[in-house]
């Protein structure tokens, strides 16, 4: 395996440009090479994989162009807001599982917002719940009563194992997580929270301290928090043997707390850590372990929840574990600021002991919203949606791994897979150049992919629960069309350079 592509085709195209100066090739054979490069990309263009028929083309685009948008943005946006692909998309129109650029290109959504699109761009039952409250009542305040916010607390509890039925709505995925985990110390009386290594829970005061990468942390004070060895089968020193992991947890009640401790917060599967979905057995090792600690346990279902794992609606119900307290986001709203927190009534009479309030967290458009995706979800049938083209494209996804040893592994559940590329498997070294390289090359098939892990190296399928598997047959076609144009290219640059060295 060659390591770092991108790297070495430079300089190798380099040296190659400075022998053909220095006249040591000679020009038949330089001209055989150029030939047989140009033959590569004839028959490269002529399998180029085709995206799926679609029956809806959008209007005609007459708004700012993406140089201009990106100028703008340069100048008046903060410097913190970073971008995908080096010629930025300029994303103008959205259907189903499909965007469109200024130009009218389509393209397949296989990021989903970062796992927010459940039900779809732009569909038709979430956009005209909006537009009907909207037209009726953007805003007033839960001071004052509306039936949008009741009615969508009521079905989201009941989408709940348990006694978890007392909601309290949020405006994204990082107040969620803040609330749940004041709640937790207020119902305790204790500040020590697990998390895990490698999560990522936010970038909020407290959040910031449950997330475990450094590149999401600032250097600020984040207290009361403790991170235990992430159960991560693949890259963990104990592969797939999630009790063992577990042992850590109770470990660090021991020794880093005073014994008793706020609670414990985790994914089921880790998105932003690179889709990782935690050892079995684990789960439900750590609940007990923190139960006898006093502490509360929260799942953070802001990626992994409504639907997106396919065989449950919620991702820690993969683990035969119930949860105190569940923070949701992102899928809960199909792209309206959303979040919310759910628990049972005991732990949220915690928040009458002062004033707590949210000037928009229950807003009537965002309810609105939320209950017409709860509807789309069970009326379409998405979950087993998920579950069916997800286990395909999983399926295909593990095929490629076979083929190419660039793939070191194919994870996830339903909708949530993630695919990590290293250029070695025994050292399992992060083949991050080649990851960008292959991002850059899916988009210009027309594919979008979304890229995580600590180390920048995993692919993060995450699309609309819509996704078909033509649509699924469509990405693992363009990923093989990619890493296999790759390695013709490997193969050329090295015949290139061995030339120039004789």
């Amino acid at each position: 395996m060659v390591h770092g592509f991108i790297s070495s085709w430079r300089r190798v195209f380099s040296e190659t440009k400075c022998s053909l100066r220095r006249g040591q090739f000679g020009r038949r054979r330089c001209f055989s090479l150029v030939a047989h490069k140009a033959e590569l990309d004839k028959n490269n263009v002529d399998s180029v994989p085709k995206l799926p028929p679609f029956d809806y083309s959008p209007p005609p685009y007459t708004g700012p162009s993406a140089v201009d948008i990106l100028s703008k943005r340069k100048e008046y946006l903060s410097p913190s807001m970073f971008y995908f692909y080096q010629k930025p998309l300029n994303v103008v129109d959205g259907r189903m599982q499909y965007l469109f650029d200024e130009n009218g290109r389509r393209y397949l959504d296989a990021f989903g917002g970062i796992a927010t699109l459940s039900c779809g761009h732009c569909h038709p039952d979430v956009v005209d719940a909006i537009v009907n409250q909207t037209k009726r009542l953007q805003h007033s305040t839960i001071l004052y009563l509306n039936n949008a916010i009741a009615d969508f607390a009521e079905a989201l509890a009941n989408k709940l194992p348990g006694n978890l039925k007392v909601v309290f709505f949020t405006n994204s995925g990082t107040e969620a997580n803040e609330l749940a985990m004041m709640i937790a110390r207020l119902y305790t009386g204790c500040h020590d929270i697990i998390s895990l290594r490698n999560a990522y829970h936010g970038n909020a005061a407290g959040t910031m301290g449950a997330t475990a990468q450094s590149n999401w942390k600032f250097n600020v004070i984040q207290s009361g928090v403790h991170h235990a060895i992430n159960p991560d089968p693949y890259r963990g020193v104990f592969g797939s043997e999630g009790e063992k992991y577990a042992k850590d947890v109770q470990d660090l009640i021991q020794f880093g707390t005073s014994g008793n401790i706020a609670g414990f917060i985790s994914e089921a599967i880790q998105g932003v850590g690179g889709i990782i979905e935690l050892a079995p057995g684990y789960m439900p090792a750590v609940y007990s372990t923190i139960k006898k600690a006093g502490g509360l346990c929260i799942a953070d279902e802001v990626q992994a929840g409504f639907a997106r794992t396919g065989s449950h609606f919620w991702g820690f119900e993969n683990h035969g574990v119930v949860p105190d307290i569940v923070t949701m986001a992102k899928g809960i709203g199909n792209g309206i600021p959303l979040g919310a927190v759910v628990t049972t009534p005991e732990i949220a009479e915690v928040l009458t002991r002062r004033s707590y309030f949210n000037t928009f967290g229950g807003n009537p458009v965002c309810t609105a919203a939320g209950l017409a995706v709860l509807k789309v979800i069970e009326k379409e049938k998405l979950q087993e949606n998920a579950h069916v083209v997800g286990s395909h494209l999983k399926e295909r996804l593990t095929a490629l791994k076979d083929k190419y040893d660039l793939i070191g592994d194919v994870r996830g559940r339903g909708l949530m897979l993630g695919v990590e590329l290293v250029t070695d498997h025994k050292l399992k070294t992060p083949a991050k150049l080649e990851t960008l390289h292959i991002m850059e090359q899916l988009k210009e098939i027309g594919v979008l992919v979304g890229k995580g892990g600590f180390y920048g190296n995993v692919f993060r399928m995450t699309p609309p629960l819509c996704f078909t598997k033509e649509d699924a047959d469509f990405l693992v076609d363009a990923m093989d069309y990619t890493m296999g144009k790759i390695k013709n290219d490997l193969q050329v640059f090295h015949d290139m350079f061995e030339l120039s060295t004789t």
